[in-house]
C-alpha cells in the first residue's frame, strides 16, 4: 500500500467525469445488446452491472471490466485507484443481488465481498484480465474491494 496519489478534490472531479461516461457506455451497451461499446478503452471487454441504489432504490447500470473466474463474474471496486470507493460499491453492499450483462447474455447474481485473503488469492487472475488494477491498488492506501458473484 502507498499513500494516496490523488487528492479528494481530484477524486471528486474524476468521479463526476467517470459517472457520465459510464452512464453513456452502459446505455449504449444495453440498447445494442452488447454489440456496441462493449470494450473499455484499450480493448478490454466489459460487463454491465445493474444495481439498486443504496439510498434511492433507483436502478443503476455500471460498466466494469469483465473479470471472471470460471464464468463467475468478479466485481472490482477500483475507481481508478481513487481514495474512496465508487458509489456502486455501497449499492452492492446494500443490495447484493445484481443483474450482469455481457456480450454472451445476462443473469442474476448474488455478489459477496471477499476477504483480504481471498482477494490476495484472486488478485493475479483479476490483473490478468486488466493489468492496470495493479497500478490502481498502488495509487491508493485503501484496500480495493472485490466481490465474487454466484448465480442467484
Amino acid at each position: 500500500m502507498s499513500s494516496e496519489k490523488y487528492t479528494l478534490k481530484q477524486a471528486k472531479t474524476a468521479k463526476r467525469i467517470i459517472k457520465y461516461f459510464a452512464k453513456f457506455q452502459a446505455s449504449i451497451f444495453l440498447i445494442s445488446k452488447g454489440k456496441l461499446w462493449n470494450k473499455w478503452p484499450g480493448g478490454f471487454p466489459i460487463m454491465v452491472v445493474e444495481t439498486k441504489g443504496a439510498k434511492s432504490n433507483k436502478i443503476r447500470n455500471i460498466p466494469l471490466i469483465y473479470v471472471h473466474q470460471e464464468g463467475m463474474p468478479i466485481l472490482v471496486a477500483s475507481l481508478g485507484g481513487m481514495p474512496k470507493n465508487p458509489n456502486w460499491y455501497y449499492n452492492v453492499k446494500a443490495h447484493p443481488t445484481v443483474k450482469i450483462s455481457t456480450i454472451e447474455g445476462h443473469g442474476n447474481y448474488l455478489a459477496e465481498e471477499v476477504s483480504k485473503e481471498k482477494k490476495d488469492e484472486l488478485w493475479p487472475l483479476i490483473c490478468s484480465f486488466y493489468p492496470d488494477y495493479e497500478t490502481y491498488q498502488s495509487n491508493t492506501a485503501r484496500e480495493i474491494p472485490v466481490f465474487l458473484c454466484k448465480p442467484a
